[in-house]
């Protein structure tokens, strides 16, 4: 089902395979993915950051997952890392800077 998320929080998602990447998130997210860790989909997920400010780079990104991608329900039986362009790549990069993360 389609969403307008609101983009909040940063976390840490790592892999089963042990690769670790940041996600610009939101609790219901954030839901999704510990729900995903307790599934065994990814090894496990952790909030590095709460309440984010709502910047020009945050307000880039949440258009472009809006428009890209939707939240997964609670039947999950995979987890989707969404695939950034270059351009969401830096805009990811710009709101860890801003937030003194990375």
């Amino acid at each position: 089902m389609k969403n307008e998320e609101k983009l909040d929080l940063i976390e840490e998602i790592t892999l089963n395979d042990g690769t670790k990447y940041m996600e610009i998130s939101n609790m219901v997210q954030n839901g999704r993915a510990e729900l995903a860790a307790e599934r065994r989909l990814i090894k496990q997920v952790r909030i590095l950051q709460l309440n984010i400010p709502h910047s020009v780079h945050v307000a880039n990104y949440e258009k472009y997952i809006n428009e890209n991608f939707e939240m997964p329900d609670e039947n999950l039986t995979k987890f989707e890392v969404w695939k950034k362009t270059p351009e969401m790549q830096n805009e990811v990069k710009m709101i860890l800077n801003e937030n003194h993360i990375g």
